[in-house]
């Protein structure tokens, strides 16, 4: 499987996605206009450390944000690179999934969003229905148990290099002010 996530088609249609989202830079200063240069110079290195199990994700860079309750939200910025390559990887293991999501599922999935979920809400209220269920579970992301989020992967995935990659990713550690905090559970948002 890491032979498709690392694909340089997979690879080219994972850098336009990241260079569509534009983004702020992760720990290394790096903005996703440099990202061209950056992976044509080592792209070749970057694959070959990652097929031999020495790539490491670069430190996550922690930003606050403010909600709208007068709460933060800690936002997790990967490096560019870490990002193009979290979509790749993304962009081959998603579909394994879709086919487990039920059709009224909007929520974090490929060619869905916030619009069509609303959509369907209205096309329900015409046909008669008088309740909509919104589920969102506090604090999910902080919570998610590394462990069982890599089993759940590992019934789908069963390339050793690419649950090692995302496992790297999981354990990268976060840049808070300006201090590095080691993560055991929970996924960056951001």
């Amino acid at each position: 499987m890491i032979e498709k996530v690392l694909h340089r088609g997979n690879m080219l249609k994972a850098y336009t996605h990241v260079l569509a989202n534009k983004g702020s830079a992760g720990v290394d200063g790096m903005r996703v206009e440099e990202l061209a240069l950056h992976l044509k110079e080592n792209r070749d290195a970057i694959a070959t450390d990652i097929c031999n199990g020495r790539y490491l994700p670069s430190p996550i860079l922690g930003v606050a944000i403010p909600k709208s309750n007068g709460k933060n939200r800690l936002l997790g910025i990967p490096t560019v690179t870490d990002r193009v390559l979290q979509q790749a990887a993304n962009q081959v293991i998603a579909p394994l999934f879709e086919l487990e999501f039920k059709e009224h599922s909007y929520g974090f999935r490929s060619n869905r969003n916030a619009h069509q979920a609303l959509q369907q809400a209205h096309r329900y209220i015409h046909e008669g229905y008088q309740h909509i269920v919104d589920i969102d579970l506090q604090n999910f992301f902080d919570e998610v148990d590394h462990c069982l989020l890599l089993q759940l992967l590992y019934c789908k995935v069963r390339c050793p290099l690419t649950l090692r990659l995302i496992r790297k990713w999981l354990r990268a550690p976060i840049l808070i002010n300006g201090r590095l905090a080691r993560r055991r559970k929970g996924v960056p948002q951001g």
